[in-house]
């Protein structure tokens, strides 16, 4: 399926995390030329600034339609003040596509927050953020969330009593981790949720992958088919790029979600 075959998304509104790169991008420049109005979300402002001006000069959407976002996901204090000007400019959300993530790096590194850094921005980030987004994105019909996962979920499991490795780490072990995490949060019945694979791309996390990938562009054309409201989804689904396929078995126990829910209040401080 190729960008041109979506179908108008004139009037939606869709936040995109982690759009300043890779997949992230290309999704906010698809949707904001099938007329979406696209919340542009970096590292930090800045960072979110050049995006949309990037967009914007090689041709691509026109700026009304773009609007730049900053928050730093390895500080939840900056999770929570982002979800807090979302909702007071557009308290309206169609969808919001969890996307931003980070390869967790060779040294174990703890948040600000007290978390494993891939554990914290891959996955504990996007459901404070979800979670604080709820009513915005559940106040119409149609709002969904869309958890931009990977396969490497499958070789994960999440060490509950010890979710930030301290006791034994490996960054591909956090890296699966998180993305077991996320992809099981699709499966929260609060909001509509599903996760994706878009498949092994040249981005920055190729090297978690291998050697070589598709382009982002690919990549971000599965996430953009599942934010079309013509494409019906059921919660807690999960894609391999278009294909809808089984996750891991633990993405969709309910127990696991029960428990992995039990364990991000906690460890964002917050009651959802």
């Amino acid at each position: 399926m190729s960008g041109s075959d979506f179908s108008s998304l004139n009037g939606r509104t869709v936040l995109v995390t982690g759009a300043t790169t890779g997949i992230g991008y290309e999704t906010a420049r698809l949707l904001a030329e099938r007329g979406a109005t696209v919340l542009v979300h970096g590292r930090t402002a800045q960072e979110a600034r050049a995006a949309t001006d990037r967009l914007v000069s090689t041709g691509g959407p026109p700026a009304e339609r773009l609007c730049p976002f900053g928050a730093d996901f390895s500080r939840l204090e900056e999770v929570e003040l982002l979800a807090g000007r979302v909702v007071v400019e557009h308290p309206h959300l169609d969808v919001l596509v969890n996307n931003a993530a980070l390869a967790a790096p060779e040294r174990h590194t703890i948040t600000v927050d007290g978390n494993e850094i891939a554990f914290q921005v891959n996955f504990l980030a996007h459901y404070l953020l979800t979670n604080l987004l709820e009513q915005a994105l559940t106040s119409d019909p149609g709002g969904r969330v869309v958890n931009v996962s990977s396969s490497l979920h499958r070789t994960a499991s999440i060490q509950w009593s010890d979710p930030n490795r301290a006791r034994r780490y490996s960054r591909l072990a956090a890296y699966a981790q998180s993305q077991l995490a996320l992809t099981a949060f699709a499966a929260d019945p609060r909001v509509t949720a599903v996760s994706v694979h878009p498949g092994i791309c040249e981005t920055a996390l190729l090297p978690l992958y291998g050697h070589s990938g598709a382009t982002a562009t690919d990549g971000a054309v599965h996430v953009v088919r599942l934010c079309d409201p013509a494409v019906e989804i059921v919660n807690g689904a999960y894609y391999d790029r278009d294909e809808r396929v089984a996750p891991a078995p633990a993405a969709t126990e309910e127990r696991t979600v029960k428990r992995l829910n039990k364990l991000a209040d906690v460890l964002v401080g917050h009651t959802a």
